[in-house]
């Protein structure tokens, strides 16, 4: 049982609505390989104990008193926080998605999703993917398509190999996947997606992504 428990996926629930934390933590509850580790009412709150908590993921609401979700993910990163963020919000508009996006989560739901879904998609961000609902990645590119986004005129500093690494991100492939895909050591993989951010300018695997869907080089 105890490994069992240090296997699991630890998970940090931050809204402000108790019956929200309820409602996630009682269906969470019941997954085997999930653990719900703590609860926050705020950003500022979130960001506290996940430091304290140090969860492996984090539900973050994007609308909350005080401090809301996207500034916490601004802290997060700030702090050099490992927890990955995935957004669970009600609110679709561009202006709520971006930023979040931008502040770096690694991924976005919206609360009506399937419970079984919502299981999954904390699976898939623990394993470092990215996750993108179709509207959401349209919402980003739009805003690359005026002007928003990084790295446009410098993909042509990518070698062949970095290609390939960059194609598989945006694939929503995690580092240990594109080593087994492309037969290279973990390390080798982590070596090509810094080089990719660093060449194209982006700040994290999300816009990376999002820049070779917008060029063409998904799978």
């Amino acid at each position: 049982m105890a490994e069992e428990k240090r296997k699991a996926i630890r998970v940090l629930l931050v809204d402000d609505h108790q019956v929200v934390r309820r409602g996630l933590r009682t269906f969470l509850e019941v997954q085997d390989d999930i653990e719900v580790v703590g609860e926050a009412s705020d950003g500022a709150e979130g960001v506290a104990a996940a430091e304290q908590l140090r969860p492996d993921v984090v539900l973050m609401d994007v609308k909350m008193p005080g401090t809301d979700g996207i500034e916490a993910l601004r802290r997060l990163r700030e702090l050099a926080n490992p927890a990955r963020v995935l957004v669970v919000t009600s609110f679709t508009e561009q202006r709520t998605v971006v930023p979040a996006l931008r502040a770096g989560a690694s991924g976005y739901v919206y609360k009506d999703i399937d419970p079984d879904a919502l299981a999954g998609a904390i699976r898939s961000v623990h394993a470092g993917h990215v996750l993108l609902q179709p509207e959401v990645a349209g919402a980003l590119l739009s805003q690359e398509d005026h002007g928003q986004g990084g790295g446009t005129g410098r993909g042509s500093t990518l070698t062949e190999r970095e290609r390939e690494v960059l194609g598989l991100i945006a694939d929503g492939r995690s580092n240990r996947e594109i080593a087994r895909a492309l037969v290279l050591s973990e390390k080798t993989v982590k070596t090509h997606v810094s080089n990719i951010l660093m060449k194209l300018d982006l700040a994290d695997r999300t816009q990376a992504a999002l820049w070779a869907v917008r060029h063409g080089l998904t799978t």
